[in-house]
């Protein structure tokens, strides 16, 4: 049993395919790709048990049809360093080894398992709840423009995924972690929801980040399913279906301040670059950063007491409120400022206490991005 197949491009499918790999899986064969070979097509698939993806790429070549599985690591780490050129691979049906012949040499591995009964397939979507046709580039600024603020508390598994709101009018992705929260509304997409007035819809970290390298070379409309407790979407050359987050996400429209009286116009790039200074000087258990924003200006500083360290930059805004002083996270606010894509961005302030807003100063047609941050204390 063999087949033939372009490096360059299997090493481009493993290369994403690698990223759902558990080490030390509970389930060995997890530790593994499922290959299989039908009509001159190759299937990889990949597990967590969690979420499941398939991928499918033409052959030169293929003498039958057959599966396999063989060990994820060291399948990709034997062809990421070959140079693009024909990769013949051959499975012994009665030893069960694997060898990979290419231009100059050979890998051979030792067995291997003809039994894909085992190895968890696309998990099927009961009860659909919602059903949506998106543009891969929208469905990606969603997932890019949120994915930062998720959390990592385990005590609060809804606070680790990216929220889908989904309405009749509009798609919103969110993302919070209590400290920061990000809002993403675009209208320009297609949907039907199969029950009530809205859906919304918790997706987890880990298939999202995959899905990220999936959807920057992709240019399409997708299909996305969503039932009671998985969803599921078809691309071109990709499959992927994944678990939901199950639980109660908090009312985030609620969070969100109506009245910021106090804004700050100011050039993202000249602030982000002053930041990224400044906080070089900022205690390591905090990350505090200090601003006070009055006259058309924001002065930031910060210090490291332990290490007898400070700095102090002056950056040129637009503001003619009240002279205020508030204190943030500086990798917070860094991060937000990195997220956004306007030449400058509007800073809206109601009292040192109180959460901050950080929006871009225009946003694409069809969206509203909204970033809230909420201040530190600052000691006297």
């Amino acid at each position: 049993m063999r087949f033939t197949v372009s490096s360059s491009e299997l090493n481009s499918r493993l290369a994403i395919m690698s990223k759902i790999i558990v080490p030390n899986a509970s389930l060995p064969i997890l530790s593994d790709f499922l290959l299989t070979v039908e009509d001159n097509k190759l299937l990889i698939r990949a597990s967590d048990q969690e979420t499941t993806i398939v991928s499918r790429m033409d052959l030169i070549d293929a003498d039958e049809n057959f599966n396999f599985t063989i060990p994820a690591k060291s399948f990709y780490d034997s062809i990421k360093e070959l140079s693009e050129q024909p990769v013949r691979i051959e499975v012994d049906k009665d030893t069960l080894a694997v060898n990979i012949l290419y231009r100059n040499g050979t890998f051979n591995f030792a067995a291997t398992s003809l039994n894909s009964d085992e190895y968890p397939n696309l998990k099927p979507v009961s009860d659909v709840r919602c059903e949506l046709s998106i543009n891969s580039e929208t469905l990606l600024k969603g997932i890019s423009s949120t994915m930062f603020a998720t959390g990592d508390d385990v005590l609060r598994p809804v606070m680790n995924g990216v929220v889908l709101d989904v309405t009749a009018q509009d798609i919103t992705f969110v993302a919070t972690d209590a400290h920061k929260l990000v809002r993403l509304k675009n209208s320009k997409f297609s949907g039907k929801i199969t029950e009530g007035d809205s859906s919304l819809l918790i997706l987890r970290k880990k298939p999202l980040n995959i899905l990220k390298m999936i959807l920057a070379k992709e240019n399409c409309d997708i299909q996305l399913v969503f039932g009671e407790k998985s969803w599921m979407m078809h691309l071109p050359d990709y499959s992927v279906s994944s678990l939901l987050i199950e639980g109660r996400f908090p009312n985030y429209n609620a969070v969100i301040p109506q009245n910021n009286p106090y804004t700050i116009w100011v050039d993202r790039l000249t602030m982000l670059s002053a930041l990224k200074r400044v906080s070089l000087c900022t205690d390591e258990a905090t990350g505090l950063i200090r601003l006070e924003i009055k006259d058309n200006n924001i002065q930031i500083s910060a210090q490291n007491i332990d290490f007898s360290t400070s700095a102090q930059e002056n950056v040129p805004c637009q503001y003619d409120g009240d002279g205020i002083v508030i204190g943030f996270k500086a990798l917070f606010l860094m991060t937000m400022l990195s997220n956004i894509e306007t030449k400058d961005v509007i800073i809206k302030l109601s009292d040192a206490a109180r959460a901050a807003l950080v929006m871009p100063s225009e946003n694409n047609d069809g969206e509203d991005l909204l970033m809230l941050l909420m201040p530190m204390m600052i000691k006297a």
